[in-house]
């Protein structure tokens, strides 16, 4: 007996050493990270910013007067210090209010890229890069009204299902950012990269987690909106469908016969007898097939047909 319970704490030993041995896994959690998009989501974001890129290059591109290229690189979540510490001190910052969730977003231009665009809308080629970043004057914001106006009418485009009326506001230093946000926010970043002339920067635009949510359910409750309006969108019977086609109807005397002299004698002018008498009633065929019986009349200032009665049912042939 005394054997048999040195035996079981032996085994317990080796087991607990066995545990101790073995080396734990940890992960840092950040719980300011939680609630992150999904794969789903974040390839219904992509797509639809694809699509808003492509609408901003060529509505630049008129308006300025000049090659553009503008296309959708990244989409990250990110918490709203982690934003702010990466910000320029001298970053172009517009937010815009939606009418929705008393919310606001957030575009941002570098810098660089303001110059170029500047030029343009001046007047000069917009090739010359600037050799500094400097901030940006009064002027130079109002210059660049036109610019954001029409960049905004193009989200509005994007985000057209939520039926939104978007109030661009005035430039805002990176300090302001937290009046726009709360401090707790967590923010979905899409960042484009916007070719000017000679110059290449990014363009982004700031959004907060809680109206992506709202977004995307309207988004897919169009998208399921319009699947099924196409399921039960009838197809036309085979009826209808004949009914949009063109046939080729003629009014004529059939089996008439006609000497070949008389045909070869034929001048304008000259009147051909046919031979037929007058009261002997026409046909009126479609595709060569008799339809019904039928005499030429006038309509006001059109030829006629008076149908009289109808023919017999033709038979069906089989090729």
């Amino acid at each position: 007996m005394t054997a048999s319970l040195g035996a079981d704490e032996t085994v317990k030993a080796a087991e607990s050493t066995a545990q101790q041995a073995k080396p734990r896994t940890i992960h840092p959690c950040n719980f300011r990270y939680a609630s992150r998009l999904s794969n789903e989501n974040a390839r219904s974001l992509t797509a639809l910013h694809e699509k808003f890129a492509l609408n901003v290059t060529n509505s630049l591109e008129v308006y300025l007067g000049a090659s553009l290229r503008m296309k959708l690189m990244s989409l990250e979540q990110l918490a709203m210090q982690d934003y702010i510490s990466g910000l320029a001190p001298n970053s172009y910052l517009l937010p815009c209010a939606l009418n929705v969730m008393q919310s606001n977003f957030l575009m941002e231009m570098d810098i660089p890229l303001i110059f170029p665009i500047i030029d343009l809308l001046l007047g000069g080629s917009g090739t010359t890069a600037s050799e500094e970043a400097r901030e940006l004057t009064e002027i130079d914001e109002e210059i660049m009204q036109g610019v954001t106006s029409l960049i905004v009418k193009q989200v509005e485009r994007s985000w057209r299902t939520l039926n939104l009326s978007l109030t661009p506001g005035h430039c805002i230093k990176p300090a302001m950012i937290q009046q726009i946000f709360p401090v707790n926010e967590k923010l979905v970043l899409l960042m484009f990269e916007m070719t000017v002339g000679v110059t290449t920067g990014f363009f982004k635009i700031v959004l907060p987690t809680s109206f992506v949510g709202f977004l995307l359910r309207h988004l897919k409750a169009a998208q399921s909106k319009k699947i099924s309006s196409l399921h039960h969108l009838p197809n036309p019977s085979l009826r209808e469908r004949i009914l949009e086609c063109d046939f080729n109807v003629a009014l004529d005397i059939t089996q008439m016969r006609v000497l070949v002299k008389d045909l070869i004698d034929l001048r304008p002018g000259m009147i051909l007898e046919m031979k037929a008498p007058v009261k002997n009633t026409g046909r009126l065929t479609v595709e060569d097939v008799e339809i019904f019986e039928a005499l030429p009349v006038r309509n006001g200032t059109l030829k006629a047909a008076q149908l009289l009665e109808r023919s017999q049912e033709p038979a069906l042939t089989k090729e």
